[in-house]
């Protein structure tokens, strides 16, 4: 760790990480409640989330080009801007039209920073200690959720709904601060002949990344609709807690032996997570089964999102980081805005159980793509020699 912490730049990144995932994860439960709150809708709260992500997406195909044009601090600076100080219109409406408005506006931001911010370590980071750092990354994002998931329930649940939409946009306008004191770093070229990664490279790992995170998108934004009156933002901060575990200690295996070792029984864990917690949103287990399923989801979808990470810049190479980036990130945000929305409409037709009945069965039917990392290096040639 002390090795990960000397590299040039690491540490300022990794607490610009946790300041605008902060943001981003307080609201992230926070605004679908209070949009439910004000029409009623389930589908409506879940289409917040569904809406900031396909912004995020959408921005996300065109951040590595954007990358190459301006470089990382400036896209990361942008986006910090249009994420946090948007959520101030939140202060005076949170009705569905200005809601999905103002998401979209996050969602641009939240595109930028998060290809251009995983894209950075990838430069910043020595081979040797690439899964430790991505690592490092989840825990320092996984540390704040762990604060302001609760936090920002609390606060609404309190009455405080104002003191979080103005924490949401403060919070990643501080990453500017970090942003200014980071390292010069060159901006990323494509060298003339080379194309962008393989699909059949980007295939195998995504899916894993879009089934997870679809369920970690119906879990974020529902839960605490499903189950108002039980401890839900501690469940969601234990949630946070073993997700940091997850990532970093899949980094440290993959660093120590090879990608892939832990992806098989990560899934199934997150299977049997999302099973217990659609066991105690019906009623059984009680507070202890919404705990711990929540947990072992969240330990699941850490490994999960180190995994397919590194797969991808493996793949990737020095030259096309933002490409691996964009992918890995499109997977992560995609699968969460579809399972926003999709599992939405799920919990207006079926009830609430049957969402995570039905994320646990998707995740457990992935399972197979544990033979991932033999298919991409069988698929792409150039994947053992970059």
């Amino acid at each position: 760790m002390r090795e990960l912490l000397r590299t040039r730049g690491i540490l300022i990144a990794l607490l610009m990480g946790a300041t605008t995932f902060g943001g981003w994860s307080l609201l992230l439960p926070v605004v679908p409640r209070a949009v439910a709150d004000a029409d009623g809708s389930a589908a409506a709260a879940g289409g917040v989330t569904a809406i900031f992500m396909a912004a995020t997406v959408a921005t996300q195909l065109r951040v590595p080009a954007l990358l190459r044009r301006f470089g990382y601090r400036a896209v990361l600076a942008v986006g910090c801007l249009l994420l946090g100080p948007p959520s101030l219109v939140f202060v005076w409406s949170t009705d569905t039209v200005p809601a999905l408005a103002v998401s979209a506006i996050r969602g641009i931001g939240f595109g930028l920073v998060t290809v251009a911010g995983i894209g950075l370590l990838a430069e910043l980071a020595p081979r040797n200690l690439l899964g430790r750092v991505t690592g490092a990354n989840g825990v320092a994002i996984a540390a704040a959720q762990m604060i302001v998931l609760p936090l920002g329930l609390a606060l609404y649940d309190s009455g405080h709904a104002t003191v979080v939409f103005v924490l949401g946009a403060v919070i990643p306008t501080l990453s500017l601060l970090s942003i200014s004191l980071l390292p010069a770093v060159r901006a990323p070229g494509l060298p003339a002949g080379r194309k962008g990664i393989p699909f059949s490279v980007l295939l195998i790992p995504c899916i894993a990344m879009l089934a997870v995170s679809a369920a970690y998108g119906g879990m974020s934004s529902l839960l605490s609709i499903a189950v108002a009156d039980r401890p839900v933002g501690a469940a969601l901060a234990a949630s946070a807690g073993a997700m940091l575990v997850g990532r970093y200690g899949s980094g440290v295996i993959a660093d120590r032996t090879a990608v892939g070792r832990t992806l098989v029984p990560a899934l199934l864990v997150g299977a049997a997570g999302l099973a217990a917690l659609a066991g105690a949103v019906a009623g059984v287990g009680g507070n202890v089964g919404l705990i711990a399923g929540a947990t072992a989801f969240g330990l699941a979808f850490g490994a999960v999102q180190n995994e397919s990470l590194l797969a991808l810049l493996d793949s990737a190479g020095p030259e096309r980081v933002g490409a691996a980036s964009a992918a890995w990130n499109i997977a992560y945000d995609g699968g969460t805005g579809i399972g926003s929305l999709a599992l939405g409409f799920v919990a207006g037709a079926a009830g609430y159980p049957a969402v995570f009945w039905l994320a646990a069965i998707v995740v457990l039917a992935v399972t197979p793509v544990a033979v991932w990392p033999r298919a991409a290096a069988a698929a792409s040639p150039e994947s053992g020699t970059q």
